[in-house]
């Protein structure tokens, strides 16, 4: 029975099909192992560690807005109301429309100020931007 057994899963013996017994998994495990020894020495020409790294999606740019502070009543939170211009459709005339956006404030931010928001991960159910600069404080 010895005699009969091959450990080298490289060269198939053709008995079986793929997934039956241990030959065919045996050959896969090696094609993988294979193709992550070639994988880490790239990384490694590369300049990069041993083990390959999860590859990290490139950094968006992260929007962002100026506006008016129209409540600092909340601890640490600013809602900040951004103005913008926008074209009507049919009549061709500018109309301005406005957003609140709760904001993030470490700055100290007091109603009446322009600030500086810029967005971030979610700190909260509706705070998703941090207040990053006091443009005019309030007179």
């Amino acid at each position: 029975m010895e005699e009969n057994r091959n450990d080298n899963a490289t060269e198939p013996s053709g008995e079986g099909a793929p997934g039956e017994g241990g030959q065919g998994e045996g050959l896969l495990t090696d094609v993988a192992r294979a193709i992550g020894s070639t994988l880490g020495k790239a990384a490694g020409a590369l300049g990069g560690a041993d083990e390959p790294q999860a590859a990290e999606a490139p950094k968006r740019r992260r929007q962002e807005k100026v506006g008016l502070v129209t409540s600092d009543k909340m601890t640490k939170t600013v809602v900040v109301r951004v103005e913008r211009l926008v074209r009507h459709p049919k009549y061709k005339r500018y109309i301005r429309r406005r957003a609140k956006f709760m904001a993030h404030n470490e700055l100290e931010a007091r109603t009446g100020d322009t600030v500086r928001i810029v967005e971030t991960r979610p700190l909260s159910a509706r705070k998703r931007w941090r207040v990053v600069e006091i443009i005019q404080k309030a007179r």
